[in-house]
């Protein structure tokens, strides 16, 4: 009888353990988040909550995480709870927490104003004693007591001003300064992460359970923030931009949708400065680049996976491919200037940047057609020559098909890069920086029949023309402003109206793959 007590009463003590490490592991993910926010200059660190500065809550609040955290490795190990941790805390954490305290020594050294030898001191004094600290005692001590210890410290330099709003120290050495509304935020999220991670292993109980809830605490706290940081990023691009893309906007009168920021040119005879010329280049720009380097990867993808020998060939080809698809688009700019532009006719063309942005695309698309190609099974193949179809037949009515959807994804991936590219364009394709709406490129009007070769021809592709990336960096770079009211806002416009193309272009290929995707499995 006094056993099944005893068994519920470690069972009751376990859960209210577990209870304040999801506690601490949720306070945790609150202190990053704001942390995050006071970063990107959402909040500031000067901000009053509850009476106090937003940075002295928020050492209050690491404060309260330091403490729990050393309570949480003290509770385990003293065995109040029933825990089953490993007899260290591993070589990752024994690594991570003597560099961080050497790293710790060294600034509290320097905010001491000691020279170099005390501070190599200090920070291999710190440095050796959370080696001590993190190998020697077992893994519910060592993954909390370090932790707790640098969480408290960052905690008690916030909340007594040691570091707060108005703080500055010049790095000499550096030829930097270092402000305080940078380095709270900077250390609320370090210490987050540090805190969370450890009240995470403590809530799985330590071992192979807590190291693996550790883990996933710290991949979604460096995901949500990486997102975050995305869509913040589009959100402000979309605030700045909107001003800018309806300047002029109207509904009604002689046409049903007036939007002259979309529908004019920039030059001096447009009432209000728009973008049509640039929109339009930068449209034929990933087109023309989309048509060349597709049908061209796609078939090499074929002929490396289905016909060629696997050799030194097609292992050469793959290391190439590979470093193409790595190599700076400056570098592409370079090979359209010097070797395309002299072919056609020696000046900047819209032929030129269509190609250069097509050799930019085709490894990516040679990449991923060859890797869908290969992840077709073999079964297909084998059921389809059992039936007597010849192998192009194969290939066409059966392999292709069920690889689209991969194809489409590097080609997705790939438009996404040479949309946006500024430094080819540059090089091979710009024309005015502020055109007119007559500059547009009238490509689909511009083709020509002959009796001669070359038979068809196209005065459009041979002139220079403006493009988004190209234009946005000339109202950065030069400042022009021509009959542009507000250069900055009319950037702004310009920018959101290219991150608004390249959503486009994801929006197309997404929905061509879910087309695909679908039929497949029809």
């Amino acid at each position: 009888m006094s056993r099944a007590t005893q068994t519920a009463l470690v069972r009751d003590d376990r859960t209210a353990y577990e209870a304040a490490a999801g506690g601490a592991v949720g306070l945790a993910g609150v202190a990053f988040g704001v942390g995050l926010a006071a970063l990107l200059d959402v909040v500031a660190i000067g901000d009053p909550v509850a009476g106090v500065e937003l940075s002295v809550a928020f050492g209050a609040v690491l404060l309260v995480l330091g403490a729990s955290v050393v309570g949480f490795g003290a509770a385990s190990r003293l065995e109040y709870v029933d825990t089953a941790p490993q007899p260290s805390a591993g070589l990752v954490a024994t690594t991570a927490f003597t560099g961080v305290w050497l790293a710790v020594g060294a600034a509290v050294a320097g905010a001491l104003g000691l020279d170099a030898a005390g501070r190599v001191g200090v920070a291999a004094a710190l440095g050796g004693a959370a080696f001590a600290a993190t190998a020697l005692p077992r893994e519910d001590v060592g993954s909390t007591v370090p932790a707790g210890a640098v969480t408290g410290l960052c905690g008690l330099a916030l909340v007594t001003g040691v570091v707060g709003p108005g703080w500055e120290r010049a790095l000499v050495d550096y030829n930097a300064t270092l402000f305080g509304d940078t380095v709270v935020p900077v250390v609320v999220l370090f210490a987050s992460l540090v805190s969370g991670w450890s009240a995470a292993k403590a809530y799985g109980g330590f071992g192979a359970r807590g190291r693996n809830v550790g883990a996933y605490v710290l991949i979604y706290l460096v995901v949500g923030s990486i997102l975050s940081v995305l869509v913040g990023l589009v959100a402000f691009v979309t605030v700045k931009g909107l001003p800018g893309l309806f300047n002029g906007f109207g509904v009604g009168g002689g046409s049903l949708i007036r939007w002259p920021f979309l529908t004019n040119g920039a030059g001096l005879l447009a009432d209000v400065a728009g973008v049509f010329p640039a929109l339009v280049g930068t449209v034929w720009l990933v087109v023309g680049a989309v048509l060349f380097a597709v049908p061209t990867g796609v078939g090499a993808a074929v002929f490396l996976s289905e016909y060629a020998e696997q050799g030194r060939f097609t292992g050469a080809v793959e290391v190439a491919t590979n470093g193409l698809w790595s190599t700076p688009s400056i570098v592409f700019g370079l090979f359209g200037a010097a070797f395309l532009i002299p072919r056609f006719g020696n000046q900047k063309s819209l032929i030129a940047g269509m190609l250069t942005l097509g050799f930019m695309l085709l490894p990516l698309v040679l990449i991923t057609s060859r890797e869908a190609i290969l992840a077709v099974p073999d079964e297909y193949r084998d059921a389809s020559a059992a039936l007597g179809v010849s192998k192009w037949q194969t290939i066409r009515s059966v392999v292709l098909p069920a690889a689209i959807p991969g194809i489409t994804t590097g080609v997705i991936l790939g438009v996404g890069r040479i949309a946006g590219e500024t430094a080819p364009i540059l090089l091979t394709t710009g024309g005015g920086v502020l055109p007119g709406k007559s500059a547009a490129p009238a490509v689909m009007s511009g083709f020509r029949l002959s009796w001669s070769p070359p038979f068809v021809s196209n005065p459009a592709l041979l002139e220079a023309t403006s493009a988004l990336p190209y234009q946005l960096y000339a109202l950065i770079t030069a400042g022009l402003s021509g009959n542009i009211q507000d250069p900055q806002e009319f950037a702004w416009g310009l920018a959101l109206t290219l991150l608004l193309v390249v959503m486009a272009f994801y929006a197309v290929g997404i929905a061509t793959r879910y087309y695909f995707r679908r039929k497949l499995n029809q």
